[in-house]
């Protein structure tokens, strides 16, 4: 049986985890998810902390966590603050299925193989211990129903949850409208669960690709850098794991000033 708190990351992948068919509801965005809440998980253990809409790393002691240490270990070598929607947005290759296996070591979930149309094999992940499902979706009802400011790791998880589009998913239909609004509002009360959130949905709507095709439409000067080659400390390019996908944003109805937080404290 795995420890009695889960990561961050670890919750967002139970909430996503459909306890009927054993998949994961959103699956392109909640990869960006799961990046995202690595950060917010290490922000949580004083090792990177926010400056202005980057990420700095301010404490490159390992935490004990393979897969967050990995993260630490990749910003560190950066050594510069990375923009948020670049990290978030640069290549995460199994990173869910990293998290789904470690679950399953934990005992959390257990693999079921089978084949799609009889020919393909596929693997779904049901949730063995649903208990600790229920107390994480208890802590995301509670801050909802009651609107009491939640810790910050509550603000955080609800914050990444809308970023990924799962509000429809764990408050579907219109009964659930008003349960989708409230998670969103709780984005406010974690700055840094906050600047990630966006960025996250900033990735989602295309935000870092267009601006990485700006800089390569600019016309290079006198003693620029050639095309192609970022300069150095600079955040990794993003990658097509998913579509932009431009209305995205304003079919949930939020809007940056909605959800951006406040650093200034």
């Amino acid at each position: 049986m795995g420890r009695s708190r889960r990561t961050i990351p670890e919750e967002l992948l139970l909430l996503a985890l459909d306890p009927t068919t054993g998949t994961t509801a959103q699956p392109q965005s909640l990869d960006l998810g799961l990046a995202g809440a690595q950060l917010v998980e290490l922000a949580l253990a004083g090792r990177i902390a926010p400056d202005g809409d980057r990420i700095a790393v301010v404490l490159p002691r390992p935490t004990g966590d393979p897969t967050l240490d990995s993260a630490l270990e990749l910003l560190r070598r950066r050594g510069s603050p990375v923009r948020a929607v670049h990290w978030i947005g640069g290549p995460r290759l199994g990173l869910r299925q990293t998290y789904l296996s470690h679950l399953e070591r934990c005992g959390m979930v257990h693999a079921v193989e089978n084949q799609m149309c009889g020919v393909l094999p596929t693997t779904r992940y049901q949730a063995t211990d649903t208990a600790v499902s229920r107390q994480i979706r208890a802590r995301l009802d509670t801050a909802i129903r009651t609107g009491t400011p939640p810790d910050a790791r509550t603000a955080a998880l609800a914050a990444l949850a809308h970023s990924v589009g799962l509000g429809k998913h764990l408050y579907p239909g219109n009964e659930g409208r008003s349960s989708r609004s409230r998670l969103r509002d709780l984005i406010r009360h974690d700055p840094m669960g906050g600047l990630v959130a966006h960025a996250v949905m900033d990735v989602q709507n295309g935000v870092a690709g267009q601006a990485a095709a700006a800089r390569r439409s600019q016309p290079q000067s006198a003693g620029a850098r050639p095309p192609g080659r970022a300069p150095a400390g600079a955040a990794m390019s993003v990658v097509g794991q998913s579509q932009p996908v431009s209305d995205q944003g304003r079919r949930r109805g939020v809007t940056r000033a909605a959800v951006r937080p406040s650093l200034s404290h």
